[in-house]
């Protein structure tokens, strides 16, 4: 009998527009997976001047997500780029509010993107 492998929790789908590079999230950035995520932005962050995450459709985060997004922060900072959040659903925003690091964060309006 085989099990057919389980389908991966987080996948990405990443797009550049001069200095600016955006990563659209899908799924659960949870423990297990954050890794998709740090790996997958980092290489970026050299190049660019801007990364904004679009979290439309992540679906949920736990703790270890909301310390991949410190970790990206602060890999940012270290490299003069900026990280910013886009389309953040209500859940993931009461997470961010909840520990005090929404105001870390730069947002991005909700009407688009400006490059």
């Amino acid at each position: 009998m085989t099990i057919p492998a389980a389908a991966p929790q987080l996948t990405l789908e990443i797009e550049h527009q001069g200095t600016t590079t955006i990563v659209k999230c899908h799924g659960k950035l949870v423990s297990g997976v954050t890794d998709v995520l740090y790996l997958g932005v980092k290489e970026h962050i050299a190049g660019s001047k801007r990364i904004i995450l679009d979290l439309t459709d992540l679906a949920y985060m736990d703790s270890m997500g909301l310390g991949t997004l410190m970790r990206l922060y602060v890999s940012c900072r270290a490299s003069g780029c900026t990280l910013e959040l886009i389309h953040i659903g209500k859940r993931i925003r009461e997470l961010l509010e909840l520990t005090n690091i929404w105001s870390v964060f730069a947002t991005v309006g909700e009407h688009g993107i400006k490059f």
